[in-house]
């Protein structure tokens, strides 16, 4: 099976994260995998995503403090994919340097188009495949009540992901790994 693919901004951990306590059925993601993605590439071999990740040069966004807004229930309203932060400040320059660049990306990668507009966020939690309805009630009224508290997060760098080696149960490992990081010009 082909790894998948994505260039994002890695977004720094702060006690804000370390605070979040789910409910079972929901996993966390590890420190090193929060990032807002910038372009999805998915199952593309290393060549086209390397190739789709030169573009990251011109990316159009300097280095920028944000903050997280609100906690949303990404994906299906009955069964979400993704508990994820929004961006509150910054959200407005982040989106569009995403919706500036993201097709050339997907173009350069030979990868499918999303034709959703941008959407600048962090995804948090996901819940697990196995959760039952219980827990997954339990997920979205956790997810609902959440208040980060609009911390604040440096983003300095864009980088290209992948698959981490260890795609182990435990998501306090690293489920993706960075394969190229390019800081973010100074603001």
């Amino acid at each position: 099976m082909r790894a998948n693919w994505f260039i994002g901004l890695p977004v720094p951990a702060g006690p804000w994260f370390a605070a979040l306590q789910p409910p079972a059925g929901v996993r966390l993601f590890g420190l090193e995998d929060l990032h807002v993605t910038v372009a999805f590439l998915g199952a593309v071999d290393e060549a086209r995503a390397r190739a789709a990740f030169e573009l990251a040069q011109d990316f159009p966004l300097r280095a920028l403090s944000v903050t997280l807004a609100q906690v949303e229930a990404l994906g299906s309203r009955r069964r979400p994919s993704a508990f994820s932060a929004l961006l509150g400040e910054g959200r407005a320059e982040v989106e569009h340097a995403m919706g500036a660049t993201r097709g050339a990306m997907w173009e350069r990668a030979a990868a499918r188009e999303d034709t959703r507009p941008p959407l600048a966020h962090v995804t948090l939690a996901r819940p697990e495949r196995r959760a039952n309805h219980v827990q997954r009630e339990a997920a979205l009224a956790w997810a609902k009540q959440l208040v980060l508290g609009a911390p604040r997060c440096q983003l300095t760098g864009i980088a290209l992901y992948t698959w981490s080696a260890d795609r182990s149960s435990d998501r306090s490992l690293a489920l993706f790994r960075r394969v190229c990081v390019l800081p973010l010009r100074a603001g």
